[in-house]
């Protein structure tokens, strides 16, 4: 008899509206090529604890900001943890996969990210401005962002807050990682038009900076995506490190691209899962 094929518990809501995007188009496509090496089935977030124990592995995709289930989601990670269940990406994540305090560390250590503080009385610490963005700890997605002027920071109540200097820009560039190899790079060139995304030719120092990233989080297995902006001289500072369900973008490539980041995540989830099946 064929021995059997490594079973996976593919985690995505089908049915979540994003601004610009359709989650649920990427994540049919990619379930549609996994199925060609692996036994698949597909669930809400919501369902994942209960169903998690059948399977090699539990792959987390779009599932969407977990703001809107926090207790569910806190008990699927407890009930991967206490079990030793895999899970993709692997949930040792230190950058949005543990909230935003990883804005603060790296601001803190001097990496090139928008300078963040957590508290109002420390906003001399920021380069000043005349406006500043003001977002939740655990945000996502943009939930709960503001612009508040700086005269009006003082009036802000006291809580689980992030404070970051509005900074000018020409461009937002993403770079999307597979372990620890790149794949592409997208950038849209209107930023009033975030979704509008287009190709972008990376550099050396463009990869460079990227990279950086993906080193300090050390997650071995994954899909990451980096998310910077381009200051006016030239720079890149980082805006987001995604490392627990980074949309993709996919239908922004061209389709040899497509073909081989599917390629590239069907093989990085190959290894993960033999990793689970092979004795200790």
């Amino acid at each position: 008899m064929p021995a059997a094929r490594p079973r996976l518990l593919y985690v995505t809501d089908l049915a979540y509206q994003a601004r610009g995007r359709r989650y649920c188009d990427e994540d049919i496509h990619l379930a549609a090529r996994l199925r060609d090496h692996f036994d698949l089935a597909l669930c809400h977030p919501l369902d994942a604890t209960a169903l998690m124990d059948g399977f090699d592995a539990v792959v987390v995709r779009n599932s969407g900001p977990v703001l809107g289930y926090q207790r569910e989601y806190d008990a699927f990670r407890a009930r991967a943890l206490a079990t030793g269940a895999r899970v993709y990406n692997p949930l040792t994540g230190k950058a949005d996969m543990a909230g935003k305090q990883y804005l603060l560390d790296l601001t803190a250590a001097g990496f090139p990210v928008i300078p963040t503080v957590d508290r109002v009385e420390d906003v001399d610490r920021l380069p000043a401005a005349e406006e500043y963005v003001v977002k939740p700890k655990l945000g996502a997605d943009s939930l709960g962002l503001r612009i508040v002027p700086g005269s009006r920071l003082a009036r802000l109540p006291a809580g689980d807050l992030l404070v970051q200097p509005r900074v000018d820009f020409a461009y937002e560039v993403s770079f999307y990682f597979v372990d620890d190899d790149f794949q592409y790079a997208l950038y849209a060139p209107d930023p009033d038009r975030r979704w509008e995304l287009t190709p972008y030719a990376a550099t050396a120092a463009d990869l460079e900076f990227a990279r950086r990233f993906i080193d300090w989080n050390d997650l071995g297995y994954g899909i990451q995506r980096v998310d910077a902006c381009r200051t006016p001289d030239g720079a890149l500072l980082l805006v987001e490190l995604e490392d627990l369900n980074p949309y993709l973008s996919l239908d922004a490539l061209p389709e040899e691209a497509g073909d081989a980041f599917a390629t590239a995540f069907t093989a990085s989830l190959s290894r993960f899962v033999q990793g689970a099946l092979s004795p200790a």
